[in-house]
Formats: C-alpha cells, sequence, structure tokens
C-alpha cells in the first residue's frame, strides 16, 4: 500500500464534509466525515452559513487523513472539490467572505429586476412560463443582496459558488469548474459559459461580467495548493488542484452513465433522475440541461424537490414508536421503517401518493396527495405509497428523457441516502420495470469528482476513460414479473392521471389560502 498512487476528493454537502482517498481503480481507500449544523436562520425562511464552518471542517478531516493513513497521504498526486450546487458567497479581493453565504435551501424572496415586456412577455404567458420566470428571480441570491444589502454588492470582488470559494482557498485562484455553475446565476447552459449582456439569465441574474470568476472545464488543473492552504491543511504545497463538478453531476459519472440508455437516479433530500448527453435538451420545457462533470456534455435532469425528504417526513409525523425503538436496539428509525414495506403487499391496496409536496417551476399550483384509502390502510401502507409514489415520479422523469432524447433508458443507478435500503431499490426497479443497480461505495459524488481528478494529473487520456475504469457496481435488483403488471396498471392508469385530474382542485385551493404564495402581477407591472 506504501506505493499506492493516490488522489484526493473533498465533498462539501449540506450538513457534512468528506474528504475521500482513491487509488487509480477507484477503490476508496479513506473516509473522513465531519458533522456540522446544516445553516442557521436569522429570519423564518432564510438558510445561511458561515463559510468557515465549511473551511475548519475541510482542514479537520484532512489533518485526520494525514494523521490516520499517512503512506496513502503522502502518496497523494492530486485533489478535487465537489460541493452542494446554489450555495453563494460574494467575496473581496482576498477571497474573504463579505457576509454569510446563502445556500440553496433559503427562501428569502426579492423583487425580480427582469420584466419581460410586449412579444416576450406573450410568449411566456401563452407557455405558461411567466410566472416561473418571476418566481425564479424572486429566488435569485444575488438579485437579494443587491435590493437590500447595497452596500455589500459595492464591496463585492466576486461573486462564488462554494465550489469556487473552496478552490480559491486551496489554491489562491478565482477559478471554477463550468460543471460546478449550477444556479440561480447568468450562466448561458447551451454554451456552457458566462452569458452575454443580451442573454436572458443575465436579464434576470444581474452581475458585472469583472465579478464572475474564470471558468475551466472539468478534468482541468485549476492550480496548486498554496503555503497558506498547506499549512492549514497539511495537504502538500504545490500539489495540483483539479476540476471537478457538481455533487449532482459527479454522482452521475461516479454511477458510470455516460450515454442516455442509462439514468442516474438520486435518492435524496431532493430526489433526481439525470442522464448524460452530448446534446443539450430539456425534459421539462425551459429547465436548463446542466453542464456536466464530463467536458462538453450536459446533464438533462427532473427533480422532485422533496424527494425522500418524504421519509424525514412520515418518521416526524407517525413514527414514534419506530423512533423508540431505533433507540433502543442503536440502529436507526429508517431500518425499522424498511420492514414495513416487507409486510405490506404491492400496490398497497390502492394507496397512491402524488409526490409534489414542493411544486416544481413548471407548474407552481401542483400539490401532494395520498388518495384511495379504505379502512384496510395503516400506517405501513402510508409508508408504502410513499415510496411507491416517489417512484412512480422517477419513472415519469424517465419517460420525459426518453422522449427528448429518442432513446430508450435500459438501466438506472441508485444512489443516494435511500437507496442503501434493498426494499426501496426492488420497489423502485419493479415500478420502472427496469434493472437498478447500486454502487459499491454510498459516496458515488466524491467517486465521480475523482475520476475528474485521474483525467487531470494523467492516470487516464479523458474523463472518459478514467469513468470506464474506475467504476464499481455492486448490487443488481431485476425488477420481478410478478409485480411488474400490477404497476404498470396503476401507473398508467391511476398516476399519469392524477396531475390532470387533481390540479384543477389543487388551483383552487391556491386561490383560496394562497399557498404556495401567488404572485402579484399588478405590484410587477406598475
Amino acid at each position: 500500500m506504501k506505493n499506492i498512487q493516490t488522489l484526493m476528493s473533498i465533498d462539501c454537502g449540506t450538513q457534512s464534509l468528506r474528504v475521500l482517498i482513491y487509488s487509480p481503480s477507484g477503490e476508496q481507500l479513506f473516509c473522513e466525515k465531519i458533522n456540522y449544523t446544516p445553516y442557521f436562520s436569522v429570519k423564518p425562511g432564510y438558510a445561511e452559513q458561515n463559510p468557515n464552518v465549511w473551511w475548519k471542517s475541510l482542514c479537520i478531516a484532512v489533518q485526520k487523513a494525514k494523521q490516520t493513513v499517512p503512506e496513502l497521504f503522502m502518496n497523494l498526486c492530486g485533489v478535487t472539490v465537489t460541493t452542494q450546487r446554489d450555495t453563494v458567497l460574494v467575496v473581496d479581493t482576498e477571497g474573504n467572505a463579505i457576509r454569510p453565504a446563502i445556500l440553496w435551501l433559503d427562501n428569502r424572496k426579492v423583487n425580480p429586476p427582469y420584466i419581460p415586456h410586449g412579444t416576450e412577455r406573450l410568449l411566456l404567458k401563452l407557455v405558461h412560463m411567466e410566472e416561473a420566470v418571476y418566481k425564479t428571480q424572486e429566488a435569485g441570491k444575488t438579485n437579494w443582496i443587491r435590493y437590500y444589502e447595497p452596500e455589500v454588492w459595492d464591496k463585492t470582488y466576486k461573486v462564488l459558488l462554494l465550489s469556487g470559494y473552496l478552490t480559491k482557498k486551496l489554491c489562491g485562484e478565482f477559478v471554477d469548474s463550468v460543471a460546478s455553475q449550477i444556479g440561480h446565476i447568468p450562466f448561458d447552459y447551451k454554451k456552457q459559459c458566462w452569458a452575454s449582456s443580451s442573454h436572458r439569465t443575465m436579464k434576470m441574474f444581474p452581475i458585472e461580467p469583472e465579478k464572475l470568476p474564470k471558468l475551466v472545464k472539468p478534468g482541468s488543473v485549476i492550480g496548486t495548493i498554496q503555503q497558506q492552504a498547506s499549512i492549514e491543511t497539511g495537504l502538500p504545497y504545490g500539489l495540483p488542484v483539479v476540476a471537478s463538478g457538481s455533487d449532482k453531476g459527479c454522482e452521475t459519472i461516479g454511477m458510470g452513465v455516460l450515454d442516455e440508455t442509462m439514468v442516474s437516479l438520486s435518492f435524496g433530500t431532493t430526489a433526481t433522475v439525470q442522464t448524460t448527453s452530448k446534446h443539450y435538451r430539456e425534459p421539462i420545457r425551459f429547465m436548463p440541461s446542466y453542464p456536466a462533470a464530463l467536458p462538453d456534455f450536459f446533464n438533462p435532469e427532473v427533480e422532485i424537490f422533496r424527494g425522500y425528504w418524504m421519509i424525514t417526513w412520515f418518521k416526524n409525523q407517525f413514527a414514534y414508536n419506530e423512533v423508540l425503538e431505533a433507540e433502543s436496539n442503536g440502529t436507526s428509525p429508517e431500518v425499522i421503517l424498511n420492514k414495513h414495506l416487507s409486510n405490506t403487499s404491492p400496490g398497497s391496496f390502492g394507496l397512491m401518493m402524488h409526490p409534489f409536496w414542493t411544486a416544481g417551476l413548471e407548474n407552481p399550483s401542483l400539490k401532494g396527495a395520498l388518495i384511495g384509502f379504505g379502512d384496510i390502510h395503516e400506517r405501513s401502507h402510508v409508508y408504502r405509497a410513499i415510496i411507491e409514489g416517489l417512484a412512480y415520479g422517477l419513472r415519469e422523469g424517465i419517460e420525459s428523457i426518453e422522449r427528448v432524447s429518442g432513446k430508450t433508458v435500459t438501466i438506472a443507478a441508485a444512489s443516494g441516502g435511500a437507496s442503501q435500503a434493498d426494499e426501496i431499490c426492488q420497489i423502485t426497479a419493479d415500478i420502472l420495470n427496469k434493472p437498478i443497480v447500486r454502487g459499491a461505495t454510498p459516496e458515488a459524488s466524491g467517486l465521480g469528482a475523482a475520476m475528474c481528478c485521474a483525467a487531470g494529473i494523467g492516470w487516464y487520456d479523458s474523463v472518459h476513460d478514467a469513468v470506464r475504469a474506475m467504476k464499481h457496481h455492486a448490487v443488481y435488483f431485476e425488477p420481478q414479473k410478478q409485480y411488474v403488471d400490477l404497476y404498470n396498471n396503476l401507473y398508467a392508469k391511476v398516476y399519469k392521471k392524477m396531475s390532470s385530474t387533481l390540479l384543477p382542485l389543487y388551483e383552487a385551493i391556491r386561490e383560496i389560502v394562497n399557498y404556495p404564495e401567488k404572485i402579484n402581477y399588478t405590484r410587477l407591472w406598475r
């Protein structure tokens, strides 16, 4: 092991930071995880973080690696960073944060800076996307800073996503990966570069070009570890720092998804289905195809915003007994909850969930629903209906990707916390009627970032080659034929009709109670 060359991935998430060391074959040799409070709120709906929390966690985790596996540490050939998406920092000329970072799950709102007029507004109304344009701008973190904290904006030298902030701390350069630019920012997703002054995203999220960092392709060397970063982290001075991509994008290549015949399913707080394409495609109209961690490729994606957060919701609302049992047994409540999946029959006796506890931009009136209750149903059926409903939603997302790509998805790769449950993977395989593969490691984002790093330091000729060499699939879940017909019928005859059937009721609810809150168009047009 002393002679094995290694590389390091730093994966900075919402609730924890992980430092991982990999071999050239993609074997995970070390992992150190540092947990922290995800955010603090100075007002309801705000989600901010002191950037020092991330940097100190990084330093602690890297120093731990140096102390624990010195023989692996001394053979490091490169390091890379992957992070949560759409978390924004504004910094001074030295890269120091001027105010706390604003996280992706922050719900503050601001007046939209860009109001379409004339023909453009008419076209947006015709395709039912006018409200989406306004709501997207309302959520713009830089829009809020410009409007409510102009003195901070005047002091801002650069606007960075979290990936760019950590990169600056490590190598002293205001440089970030193209594949990390996912958020409320003036980015041209088709051209994979900063938007021009006439581009709609620059009008929606106006940032002076000089305040934006330089962008490089994933798999490129950004710089090297500088002296101060070496002192604080213990990383060798001069070690190459390589660009990778966002956590979701790295997760996708970490699972070996290289083309549109395969998709990556993320069973996380936000449930996503994502694929890798050479072409820019929009599975949901006007929702951009994100830059992939493969250079010049795209990640068409469909999201269910409250995804497997639903498990936490169910646990908090209905699983008091399971939580107590877990505490007494020294296990997690989710392990006990998943027994409900084994003790209930497929289809939950017709109990069906519409999994939209948070609506997407394309249909802001959409809500969640559970239909089909009977006196036979118990808590266990509700839990199973949640898992099945999320799988139906992911199947619908796959079909949206297939529609725009013209290709058939033949296999899905599952990652994220809930994917570690065999029962959830099997139910999903049955509903999708497609085999599901689970990776050998739950750290798919870290592995995908490592693949970019391996190409950047020359272990492989390209990121494509690194993915092929370093991916590891561990467990396959084949659809169980005895349940496929049942799920196909429920999906086609019930689930697919829920949106159109329930939408008028959802819209009526929104009109009556104003939740989700409607935009006051009169105010915008004054």
